[in-house]
């Protein structure tokens, strides 16, 4: 009997100090910076002030159960504090907050771990990214955001570095080169995202003539775990994996390999544990133009897509392709939603998305089963999608081959990269949309140019009102939209003016859903009636999406400011990016707060300067306008703007031209190093095609001063 109570006290001891090794392990876990695992994530409605994916949650949703800030008081919010990133250019990323501290990306991809509460810097990680990446990325060197895992920090510079870094002090644990080729230009602008046991990273540089990938890396070190094409290479050589076998045959074989097809997965990607399932949305074709891309046509798989990849192997599940044969940059790279929906008396889990192309999809996320797929805005490509098969039906308007047409949505699509939110109380998803025609025409003679833009496809902007009669003109531009995924259908609109591109949304349980707005405003709106409760002028146009969390009792909402990316080097006319230039600032408010402090107003432009003498001849002339086009406009488009006006060099930089564009004089600021791809003679004809335009705007000017 002894014995027994002596066994019995021994395991009674023994659970005793087990559940205490257990209590410690689980304090050390909470004192460790930056601790997110599995079960913190799926129970994060247990923790409401928190934010720990971009989305917020695994569906990222960017909804928050906070309440707080409210319909009744949001009146009362103001400025709490402000960080300045010491950048000009596009800040896209939402922060993650977990336990007091607010990580980060910037541009080029600097990572910045800000203290909550006060704004005050706690790291700073620069993978110090050579200049000559700025003309890799379409648009901008911006970065969507980072993950946080389990004590670390996961995030990609511009030029293709994936790192592993320390959250507590942001030291480096281990890094990779993501790129496959480093003789093509690829960059890196979207979030890697945590799936099971690998982080996961794709690519952007679709219009450079690449081809698109994702790749998964093991999380504690780094090693490769798989790597998916999303679409296959020239079939007389072996194929990387199986599914490309079956892709190869929605090609025609003779398809320019050369380039790379596209197909980038540069954004959308999102992690459901339950299931297993990496989602993964796809971009548009290298070139945008089928005809010169796959000549015999064919659906391009898995172009402009939704894929739906098994995490652990790396083998595709299922596929939705939102725009077959996509012949617009119709990508599917916008952010996906996942949740439950009840659709016809039974209870889904669904995927979301509402691509580029102007249709609002539904999928069930286990089978890829196509719920629903309408019109969130004007469409002219395609009359409707055909639910028996999955697929647009494609109007003859959408045939630019021959003739120029007017389409929308135009390549920036009627919904691009801006984070969309779901508020589950009011059943409504809130998309920045936006209606924005434009004028489709094949380039004739197109000649692949490696590293430049190669779209094979010209488009300018058109007016509805003139094209297609029975649109109002007031259509056009951007708007917040709430939609019913269930019904399908809109529930009301905002519009936000003629210009597109506007900020990404957050929505909360307190019946709010904030938007800021290139003219500087951060405007909050009643979830469920879209009615506008509150505006913030900030003194930033922004394009990023706020975020909200809450520290010892008090929720504040923050939002990074700082324009550029999708409209690339074009400020609009009375966005505050215009007035108070361009500078970067991650803002938070709060209930109390007072106004933002207003960066002080950029100078008025001084005349343009009488440019040096023309001497070049025509034919010089148009090369060089061809030239400017494919190499230097996306960036300079030579008005006021957020890259400078080359009509108005200075004397230093009319003498210097060659020495910026060709040796790299500048590249430590941004401007990119041509010489791998520019001849010194084309320099001359870029310059000489500058000097012209130059020498219109200082005649112009004259004129319109006598």
């Amino acid at each position: 009997m002894l014995n027994i109570k002596l066994t019995v006290i021994a395991i009674t001891l023994a659970l005793i100090t087990s559940a205490c090794n257990q209590n410690e392990a689980v304090t050390n876990i909470e004192k460790q910076a930056g601790w997110i695992d599995k079960a913190r994530l799926q129970n994060v409605a247990d923790e409401p002030g928190s934010w720990l994916t971009v989305g917020r949650d695994f569906g990222e949703t960017h909804f928050s159960p906070l309440e707080k800030v409210n319909d009744k008081n949001v009146q009362k919010l103001g400025f709490a504090w402000q960080y300045y990133t010491e950048t000009h250019r596009g800040l896209e990323a939402t922060p993650i907050f977990v336990d007091g501290v607010l990580y980060v990306t910037g541009n080029w991809g600097i990572v910045f771990a800000i203290d909550g509460k006060t704004g005050e810097e706690i790291w700073t990680f620069d993978p110090e990214v050579p200049g000559k990446w700025a003309r890799y990325a379409c648009c901008d060197v911006v970065s969507r955001g980072l993950s946080v895992w389990q004590g670390r920090v996961y995030a990609a510079s511009l030029d293709g570095r994936l790192f592993s870094l320390d959250a507590s002090n942001g030291n480096v644990i281990w890094q990779v080169d993501t790129f496959v080729d480093r003789t093509v230009p690829y960059a890196i602008t979207g979030a890697p995202r945590i799936a099971g046991k690998n982080v996961v990273i794709g690519n952007g540089g679709a219009e450079y003539g690449v081809r698109g990938y994702v790749t998964a890396y093991d999380l504690e070190t780094g090693a490769q775990s798989w790597r998916f094409y999303t679409v296959p290479g020239d079939p007389k050589k072996p194929f990387e994996q199986p599914e490309l076998e079956m892709a190869s045959k929605t090609w025609d074989p003779n398809s320019r390999w050369d380039i790379g097809g596209g197909g980038t997965a540069w954004d959308a990607m999102v992690y459901d544990p339950d299931l297993n399932l990496l989602y993964v949305g796809t971009g548009n074709g290298s070139p945008w133009v089928q005809a010169e891309r796959s000549p015999g046509g064919g659906d391009n798989l898995f172009l402009s897509s939704i894929l739906a990849i098994n995490p652990d192997t790396g083998r595709l599940v299922w596929h939705y392709q939102t725009t077959p044969g996509d012949n617009w940059d119709y990508t599917s790279t916008q952010p996906i939603i996942l949740t439950d929906l009840e659709i016809k008396g039974q209870k889904r889990k669904v995927l979301m998305q509402a691509p580029k192309n102007g249709f609002f999809y539904v999928l069930d996320r286990a089978t890829g089963e196509l719920l629903s797929a309408e019109k969130y805005a004007l469409v002219t490509w395609a009359s409707h999608v055909d639910m028996a098969t999955g697929k647009p039906q494609i109007l003859e308007q959408a045939n630019y081959d021959e003739e120029r047409k007017l389409i929308l949505p135009s390549p920036a699509g009627a919904h691009n990269w801006q984070p969309m939110a779901y508020n589950p109380n009011t059943g409504l998803v809130y998309i920045p949309a936006m209606n924005d025609p434009a004028i489709y025409e094949r380039r004739k003679n197109f000649k692949f140019i490696k590293g430049v833009n190669n779209q094979a496809a010209n488009f300018s902007e058109g007016t509805i009102t003139s094209e297609i009669g029975h649109v109002e003109e007031e259509e056009a531009g951007g708007f917040l939209l709430a939609w019913d995924p269930v019904k399908a259908a809109p529930v009301w609109r905002h519009k936000l003016g003629s210009f597109i591109f506007h900020g990404g949304v957050l929505t909360t349980a307190g019946n709010l859903v904030f938007q800021a707005r290139d003219d500087g405003l951060l405007v909050v709106y009643a979830a469920d009636s879209g009615k506008v409760l509150h505006q913030i002028q900030t003194g930033s146009s922004i394009l990023a999406a706020p975020l909200t969390y809450s520290i010892d009792g008090e929720q504040y909402i923050a939002v990074m400011a700082g324009y550029g990316g999708g409209p690339f080097g074009y400020f609009p006319v009375g966005s505050a990016v215009e007035k108070y230039g361009n500078e970067g600032r991650l803002i938070a408010f709060k209930l109390g707060g007072g106004s933002v402090p207003m960066p002080d107003e950029v100078p008025p432009l001084g005349p343009i300067p009488m440019p040096p003498e023309l001497k070049a001849d025509q034919n010089s002339l148009q090369r060089g306008e061809d030239l400017f086009a494919k190499a230097c406009g996306e960036c300079h488009w030579n008005i006021n703007g957020g890259y400078p006006d080359l009509r108005r060099m200075t004397p230093e930089i009319h003498s210097s031209f060659k020495d910026i564009v060709l040796r790299g004089q500048r590249e430590a600021f941004g401007m990119a190093n041509f010489s791998d791809i520019l001849t010194e003679s084309q320099v001359d004809d870029i310059y000489a095609h500058l000097l012209k335009i130059s020498h219109e705007a200082y005649k112009e000017q004259q004129d319109s001063a006598e």
